[in-house]
């Protein structure tokens, strides 16, 4: 029986995954997994740059705009539901490509989540305040202080991650878990990693935040103001003009912020992915070469 493989297109945002993952599965003649957190949502198009629907009708996709933002959903979710559609697609296909920038969906689907430890209560109890208290900064400063490598990981412009972050970081350096396992999968895996030269990069990703102000990402922001304190809410793009709608900056300033965390967002994904294999790097462009990977 024919192994089947997992081609997992990986990289920054902006880098250009949605259209090389787009050639490789129409030239491969398979269908495609997101695995973008920011894209399960469906009131939420424009600032987590969905592909178009263009773009959606040349391949298959799976997990995009199927969630509310109201709803909680968690990577643990996502491991569950995508291996059950994986199975679906191999009775289909040798080969099905998987994309996305959120490095710990990506590893629970290949890897399997780590054995994480139970909510630590007090410790949360004590997180909250200080965010209640003191704001995000204190959140960013505890968890750099405890681990610079997961402080580097880290979305840390969402508490809610930042929070639970120093959580398990605290559970592993006491050693009452473990982050060391992997599940065995009954598939074979390939990851591809894309990426740019950093100037090049950071002119995507300014260009793409002015292209998402022109489609009207400050309308979008608007139609879910209301639900601002869900976690799917918790992220660039969207906190920014919060902050704007309240009066706390200009539109000039919110999007020279949006830019600017989005660049620092970038940065934190490679350094996740800076772990592959550099033979597994290419350029967006580099679709023959990928080809020949395989």
């Amino acid at each position: 029986m024919t192994q089947k493989t997992l081609l997992c297109i990986l990289g920054p945002t902006a880098v250009g995954k949605t259209a090389a993952a787009i050639e490789l599965a129409k030239r491969l003649q398979t269908e495609i997994i997101s695995a973008d957190s920011r894209q399960f949502y469906k009131e939420v198009s424009i600032g987590t740059a969905k592909p178009s629907q263009h773009e959606l009708a040349q391949v298959p996709h799976h997990f995009i705009g199927h969630l509310s933002i109201e709803q909680t959903y968690n990577a643990g979710d996502f491991e569950r539901e995508a291996l059950q559609k994986l199975d679906e697609l191999f009775q289909q296909h040798d080969l099905v490509v998987a994309v996305g920038g959120s490095g710990l969906y990506v590893k629970a689907l290949i890897d399997g989540l780590d054995v994480l430890p139970p909510s630590n209560e007090p410790l949360r109890k004590e997180l909250h305040e200080l965010f209640t208290n003191k704001g995000i900064e204190q959140l960013q400063l505890r968890l750099k202080e405890l681990s610079q490598s997961v402080y580097e990981k880290t979305e840390i412009l969402n508490p809610q991650r930042i929070m639970r972050a120093i959580e398990i970081e605290t559970a592993v350096q006491s050693g009452f878990v473990n982050t060391s396992t992997r599940q065995n999968r009954p598939f074979k895996t390939i990851k591809v990693v894309l990426d740019l030269p950093r100037k090049t990069l950071y002119q995507h990703i300014n260009q793409r935040v002015d292209v998402m102000m022109q489609h009207g990402l400050l309308k979008e922001v608007e139609s879910v103001i209301q639900c601002k304190q869900t976690y799917a809410l918790q992220t660039v793009g969207y906190t920014e003009l919060f902050e704007y709608l309240e009066g706390k900056h200009s539109l000039e300033i919110a999007v020279s912020l949006i830019k600017q965390h989005t660049r620092n967002f970038a940065k934190r994904q490679l350094t996740w992915f800076r772990k592959e294999s550099p033979e597994n790097w290419f350029a967006p462009t580099d679709i023959e070469q990928i080809l020949s990977l395989l």
